[in-house]
């Protein structure tokens, strides 16, 4: 047995509570070193001497090219939990508890029920019900639809393309390159959910000075441009009735040059009542005109208009939990993408999760993280966050073909293992957004690639996120490109059926209850599969990412109710197929 491999790390992603009463524990082992693997738990507060444990066989769930997953999902009667493991390799058996092996030589048998410091143990310390992890239960069935509001409607099915300026009452000027509006997003709320999305996202709609609205003005109001606070109150009413919700994007890690605060300080330096609300000032503070010159401020991503607050502020604190609550409690939005997030304080999101929580529980709060957020999804902090990963895992598999179908699997169980299950399951999964190339155009313009893609992003673990226009078949590489205006004339009608039609798959077979697992593939191979199964049924689906006809390992049980290329037991090259069970 390769002890080297064994890992187990208490209160983390394999060690979580799913309730009160339920609890999830993993092991990672060396790849096939294992024939059994066994958990034993028990009241770790228990009077009895020998202690008392249960014994739950763990099966193994998931693999990578190095490892397996030992998985046990079980009820508990005690809130307090002590546990340990017992590994056989066929050979020998092997305990392992606190980080430590015991094995069971022959004539010799070992009762670990005589433990003489119960801290001995793997701890479970309590599972206390404000720390159980988990996520709105709307968001984790929600469909997302993301609208870059300057790119998307001005009218019913129309954008004007046209440019042009708001001035505020404090004579800042408020830019837009295409003409969208609050109002166009409203008269095509129809079109949205007729798609099947029962969820919008908001890139930012306050008062900035660029068309993308990340430098911000005034918080507390609507961009003129795009239309005004009761136009905004208008839609979010009208979304509710529609049973939707909304999400907002907030940006409070920057703002912009031109922001109150900022302005005081750069009139009144040191003086200034928000000298403290920046980072990295140097007295007198000098905005660049030229933008080759580096500030001498810090900035987000070195963008001088875009000076970096001081997040750990008590002061920029309160500001930005007023106007959290603020959207919230006046406006109804059911939720947050925070921009940046990595890049705040964490005594910022807590407080900001604190007020958003207490203004409606229900609210959703999704971090921009592009890396691994294991650390941010404590449950303390964020709800759910933008997950990047699995759309560089289609990226690689899908639109590139750089990795074959066992690797596309293995990468995709790491993934998944990165959060307990609860946190999981409200990841926000996306293929593009207004930060990235359209994902059309990473297919090198493939619409059987894009499709592919489409389908495994709308029957995943996860919340799945489509950009606006990618169901017209938006194309772009550059920003101007892939933030360019609704395609309200695209005759792609194909496409936008089959979305359509797989979110309606999704929306009738999956529930955030529906387990994922991978079909194994055969070395080389292309053909990927994987099942989901739950309470609304059980599906199998099967992609062909490759050039080549595949075999379709599938018997003549399974009903096929969505296909394309699959004959006699073939699967045609792009073709895919789903089948219920």
């Amino acid at each position: 047995m390769d002890r080297c491999a064994v890992l187990h790390i208490p209160l983390s992603q394999y060690a979580f509570a799913n309730t009160e009463k339920g609890m999830t524990i993993r092991i990672r082992v060396k790849k096939k070193d294992l024939v059994s693997c066994t958990l034993y738990y028990g009241d770790r507060a228990c009077r009895k001497i020998p202690m008392e444990f249960t014994e739950v066989p763990m099966k193994a769930t998931a693999e990578d090219d190095l490892f397996e997953y030992y998985e046990a999902v079980f009820e508990t009667p005690f809130n307090r939990v002590c546990y340990y493991f017992k590994l056989n390799d066929g050979k020998e058996w092997v305990y392992y508890y606190g980080d430590k092996f015991t094995r069971e030589l022959p004539g010799i048998t070992i009762n670990h029920k005589y433990m003489e410091g119960r801290s001995e143990y793997y701890q479970y310390p309590v599972i206390l019900r404000e720390e159980v992890a988990d996520v709105p239960e709307w968001f984790k069935n929600a469909v997302v639809y993301n609208i870059f509001p300057d790119s998307f409607a001005g009218g019913r099915k129309f954008i004007s393309g046209a440019e042009q300026e708001k001035v505020l009452e404090d004579n800042h000027i408020c830019h837009s390159r295409l003409g969208g509006t609050i109002n166009g997003i409203r008269e095509n709320l129809d079109y949205i959910q007729g798609l099947g999305f029962d969820c919008i996202y908001l890139n930012p709609i306050f008062a900035a000075g660029e068309s993308h609205k990340y430098d911000v003005l005034d918080y507390y109001h609507i961009d003129p441009c795009f239309g005004t606070n009761e136009d905004f109150r208008r839609l979010v009413d009208e979304i509710h009735e529609k049973g939707m919700h909304i999400i907002l994007d907030g940006v409070f890690n920057h703002c912009s040059w031109k922001f109150f605060a900022f302005e005081d300080v750069v009139k009144n330096g040191e003086k200034s009542l928000y000298k403290d609300w920046f980072y990295e000032l140097n007295f007198p503070v000098i905005r660049p005109e030229n933008e080759d010159i580096k500030p001498d401020y810090a900035c987000f991503a070195y963008e001088r208009k875009m000076p970096k607050f001081n997040t750990s502020n008590q002061k920029v604190q309160e500001y930005f939990t007023g106007v959290c609550r603020y959207w919230i409690r006046e406006y109804h939005i059911d939720g947050w993408r925070l921009d940046v997030a990595n890049e705040a304080a964490r005594s910022f999101w807590r407080a900001f999760r604190q007020a958003a929580k207490e203004e409606n529980p229900e609210s959703v709060l999704i971090g921009e993280v592009w890396e691994n957020a294991e650390t941010w999804l404590k449950g303390d902090i964020f709800d759910s966050t933008m997950n990047y990963e699995f759309r560089n895992l289609c990226r690689d598999f899908f639109a590139l073909g750089k990795i074959e179908a066992g690797t596309f699997s293995f990468r995709m169980n790491q993934m998944l293992l990165r959060y307990p299950d609860n946190l999981r399951d409200g990841q926000l999964n996306l293929l593009d957004s207004h930060d990235v190339p359209r994902f059309l155009s990473v297919c090198g313009d493939d619409e059987r690639r894009f499709r592919l893609s489409v389908l495994f992003l709308m029957l995943s673990p996860g919340v799945p996120s489509l950009f606006y226009g990618d169901e017209m078949g938006i194309k772009g590489i550059e920003e101007r490109e892939y933030r360019s205006p609704m395609e309200w004339g695209s005759a792609n009608e194909s496409l936008r059926s089959f979305v359509t039609q797989v979110i309606k798959l999704r929306k009738d077979y999956i529930d955030y209850h529906s387990r994922y697992s991978y079909c194994p593939a055969e070395s080389g191979s292309r053909l990927f599969g994987f099942m989901r199964k739950g309470e609304k049924g059980n599906i199998l689906v099967y992609l062909n990412a490759g050039e080549k006809e595949e075999n379709l390992p599938v018997t003549e049980k399974y009903r096929i109710f969505m296909e394309d290329g699959i004959e006699a037991g073939r699967i045609k090259a792009w073709g895919y197929g789903v089948y219920s069970f």
